[in-house]
């Protein structure tokens, strides 16, 4: 299907090698998928923690590179801010044969997890040959009204210039699809465009939340898409970056699920679901706690 990702699925399955020369190899793309809290965001920066230096340090470690750097035809999706999470990122360059998700894997850190990958043609950029990016916004708001949110992402969606949420470089104009559902306490805000100008996402989700609130009126999003620019106390705030989650990238080729790669992504992301479930439990105690008579 043009335009949407391709799944076949590999068996779980071995791996060994001898070091190829670098740089040699076929175009790979990888999907990554990541916790982002404790990175200051995908790109490579120096003397930061970034989801992105540690895939250099691991094609280094597996001798894919002759150091920590980008391997050639390297490519990146995009660039997640700080704490965003990703289950969809991808990344391709030129990889030995060898290098499957599950090798790529072994020298990863536990909480950046590659998980399936395909053979693409040698000038394939994992940027600019994307057709769709989606992005999910979990936001908790229990006595937000569901159909004012659901108001305002009918009235962002479509051709519009966003030039009063985030500017970019390469324009503000974009084709949007939003909407959002409710589950539970929260409400789950999913965006879909060609691209995303920087924070993008977080501002139309303060957007929402301000709207679906009563903090202000629907009528003010047709001010937010109005030609007159937004400046000071009337622009539009971001929202945090934690709950939110790059969620698909589509390309126009197949996918191969790696089992093995998958089941490691899966226990892993099990594994601090549960730690965080614990820990909100605890939370909950000790604010119950500390609210009684002593």
């Amino acid at each position: 299907m043009v335009g949407r990702n391709r799944i076949k699925i590999l068996a779980g399955h071995r791996w060994s090698h001898t070091s190829p020369p670098v740089g040699s190899g076929v175009r790979r793309a990888f999907r990554i998928a990541y916790d982002g809290t404790a990175y200051r965001g995908f790109q490579r920066q120096p003397h930061a923690e970034t989801v992105e230096n540690e895939l250099f340090a691991a094609l280094a470690a597996l001798e894919v590179t002759a150091e920590p750097t980008a391997p050639a035809g390297y490519s990146a999706a995009g660039r997640t801010d700080a704490g965003v999470s990703a289950v969809g990122q991808t990344v391709a360059f030129d990889a030995p044969e060898w290098l499957t998700p599950a090798a790529l894997n072994g020298s990863l850190p536990a909480d950046v997890r590659a998980w399936a990958s395909a053979d693409a043609p040698d000038d394939f950029h994992a940027q600019y040959d994307a057709t769709a990016r989606t992005y999910e916004y979990h936001l908790h708001a229990p006595e937000a009204d569901t159909e004012r949110a659901t108001a305002v992402l009918d009235r962002l969606s479509g051709r519009h210039d966003f030039h009063n949420l985030p500017r970019d470089d390469d324009g503000t104009e974009r084709d949007l699809t939003a909407s959002c559902e409710r589950d539970g306490s929260f409400l789950v805000c999913t965006f879909t465009a060609d691209g995303f100008p920087r924070a993008f996402v977080r501002r139309a989700v303060g957007l929402v939340a301000s709207v679906a609130t009563g903090e202000r009126d629907i009528e003010f999003v047709d001010r937010v898409l109005s030609a007159e620019p937004l400046d000071g106390p009337d622009g539009v705030g971001a929202a945090a970056p934690e709950p939110l989650l790059l969620r698909r990238v589509d390309y126009d080729i197949e996918f191969t699920l790696d089992e093995s790669a998958a089941a490691s992504a899966w226990t892993v992301f099990e594994e601090r679901r549960i730690s965080r479930l614990t820990g909100a439990r605890v939370a909950e105690r000790l604010r119950s706690g500390a609210s009684r008579n002593p």
